[in-house]
């Protein structure tokens, strides 16, 4: 089968969706399948190159500068540059279907090109990319371009939504069939060489330092831990990065804090194998990719109550659902103070993950993009 994958954003450009396409296309195209990506270009990597086990990759231009941070202007250029690339790539490798990730700004080529030659597409929705899910982030812009947005939703053969949550606040906007797969990892790829909890206890985060990821929160929240050993290793960088330095200082916590900046996917699991424990208070989330890994490398969770960290957290099990931000502080204490539960948790998350193994993942989209292109 030929599948045409549409992402806006893949590693090492973005964060956890793009992550999660490049995932799904290297199984798929172990399974056989004939898989060219059209993605964004940043200064540095090759405009063309063939990778992920064979997979053709096509990246454009997107006037992108750095690889955390995208803006309306980014995300134009790039839909104008990738629907040329598509439309003379689709007029000599006819694709059997295209899978998008991204309903903005990723679903808008697809569209096109779908409307243009006849190809079925199938739209995988990451929580960001739907309407109310990210305000402080999203909510200007989808004031004018939500009317835009319908047709990507109404004219998908089929509509993938990364989590229960993001299933339903999709749904208080789109009247269309949406289906839930979660987000996946190869769980003995991704496996820790041994579960043990450190002295001190390591505690990490990853992610972008935008206001969505709630990163000062943790600063606050570990201050008023110093009386404990712990120390903190933050992966990311953002918008928030001189913020989140000055709070440190602020608690004159740069001793316990260590900010690496942007890492490679093959870092953050590099990290995670050497934590304890995945502290993230972040204020939305769809199914963050980070969590799922951080399962397989057996850490235990401290996370909000919220969209898709609650498919990740058997609360009292393999880690705690936060309501109350004061509450973060008392958790942490219990774990910090107690390695023995620290290891039963982390042991507990290293069992949860086969809930999301990619193999499984996979399969179901397998199954979906060849039900999409049968005449």
């Amino acid at each position: 089968m030929k599948i045409l994958l549409l992402t806006y954003e893949l590693p090492p450009v973005g964060g956890g969706g793009g992550r999660i396409a490049q995932d799904i296309a290297e199984k798929l195209a172990q399974r056989g399948h004939e898989i060219v990506i059209i993605t964004s270009h940043l200064k540095g990597l090759a405009k063309k190159e063939k990778t992920f086990g064979g997979i053709d990759v096509i990246r454009v231009p997107s006037m992108r500068r750095e690889a955390f941070r995208a803006g309306l202007l980014t995300m134009g250029v790039y839909i104008l540059s990738a629907f040329w690339a598509g439309i003379r790539l689709t007029n000599v490798w006819r694709p059997d279907a295209i899978h998008v990730h991204f309903a903005v700004p990723t679903g808008a080529l697809a569209w096109a090109l779908s409307r243009l030659k006849n190809i079925p597409y199938l739209l995988t929705a990451h929580l960001g990319d739907v309407p109310g899910a990210s305000p402080e982030k999203t909510g200007k812009w989808f004031k004018w371009i939500f009317p835009f947005t319908k047709p990507i939703w109404r004219d998908a053969a089929k509509v993938i939504a990364v989590s229960e949550f993001t299933r339903q606040l999709a749904l208080k906007h789109y009247p269309v069939d949406i289906e839930v797969i979660h987000n996946g990892i190869d769980i003995e790829e991704n496996a820790p060489k041994e579960i043990k909890v450190y002295s001190p206890p390591r505690i990490t985060f990853a992610g972008r330092l935008m206001k969505q990821k709630n990163p000062l929160q943790i600063i606050q929240t570990l201050a008023k831990l110093k009386d404990l050993e712990w120390e903190y290793i933050l992966l990311g960088d953002g918008p928030l990065r001189a913020e989140v330095e000055a709070e440190i200082a602020k608690y004159n916590l740069q001793d316990r804090f260590t900010l690496l900046g942007w890492v490679t996917p093959e870092e953050v699991i590099e990290n995670f194998e050497k934590s304890d424990i995945l502290f993230m208070p972040s204020l939305t989330e769809g199914l963050p990719v980070v969590g799922v890994q951080a399962l397989s490398m057996g850490l235990a969770m401290v996370v909000s109550n919220i969209g898709g960290f609650v498919d990740l957290v058997n609360e009292g099990e393999n880690g705690f659902l936060i309501d109350n931000k004061d509450d973060y502080e008392k958790v942490l204490r219990e774990l910090i103070s107690n390695p023995e539960k620290t290891l039963s948790f982390k042991k507990a998350s290293r069992k949860k993950v086969e809930e999301f193994s990619l193999e499984k993942i996979v399969t179901l989209y397998e199954k979906s993009l060849v039900e999409i292109s049968m005449p």
